[in-house]
């Protein structure tokens, strides 16, 4: 089998100051998701349904009222992978480095989306997304933080979804993207068979801070060529 296509090296700072993601951060609190997200969805699900012929499993357990999705990330569609079958408005957590002067920053903001500032203790990214929750929204958080660079699923959480989790009292729903990490590939012509499954929530009873940061209840090592990973 060939190599996938090789993918962008990551930068790991965002230089700017954190005045830069004050509006940003300032709209996402006082403002809910607007109607480009629901354009977005449409347009990336049919992309998602006819080019990469994904399937969504499981959307039933996203619960109503504060929650937190907790995919694995090893793509830049997984945003709207996770979006396509989960009828909630979710507000994911972003990279700094999408934010800035052009169109797609307008659509990100206005969509709901809101900038993790890289490199950096950012507790303004907490803030929004307290305030979201608060509110009874769905927060979207990578629980390996950046995507993987090899498909494979990381060894466990970072803490951040954990100080979320316990903060807030929110529910966590866990999801496997798979195949997604080949994306990628379409540049060769390449059209992975990716799909998106939820799992059963984790209410916050049954959260503690040892097990808020490990990986015990994610898939298991990876999830490359598979049809479904299996928790441990």
């Amino acid at each position: 089998m060939a190599d996938d296509a090789k993918i962008k090296a990551q930068v790991y700072k965002d230089p700017r100051p954190a005045e830069t993601f004050t509006a940003y951060h300032e709209r996402v609190r006082d403002h809910g998701p607007e109607w480009i997200y629901e354009v977005v969805r449409v347009a990336t699900m049919l992309n998602a349904l006819l080019l990469f012929r994904a399937r969504g499993f499981g959307s039933e357990n996203v619960p109503d009222g504060p929650v937190i999705l907790a995919p694995n990330h090893a793509s830049f569609m997984d945003h709207f992978f996770c979006a396509a079958f989960v009828r909630r408005h979710i507000q994911f957590m972003a990279k700094s480095q999408m934010f800035g002067s052009g169109p797609l920053s307008w659509i990100y903001t206005h969509g709901g989306v809101f900038p993790v500032r890289r490199g950096h203790h950012d507790d303004d990214t907490f803030v929004s997304a307290f305030k979201i929750l608060e509110r009874g929204g769905a927060v979207g958080m990578y629980v390996e933080g950046g995507r993987s660079r090899t498909g494979t699923v990381g060894t466990e959480a970072k803490p951040g979804i954990g100080r979320l989790a316990l903060e807030s009292g929110a529910t966590v729903v866990p999801v496997a993207i798979l195949g997604s990490h080949q994306v990628r590939n379409w540049t060769r012509g390449g059209s992975p068979r990716c799909s998106c499954s939820t799992a059963s929530r984790l209410p916050w009873s049954a959260w503690s801070a040892r097990l808020v940061t490990s990986s015990s209840w994610w898939p298991t090592r990876s999830c490359r060529g598979s049809r479904r990973c299996t928790r441990r």
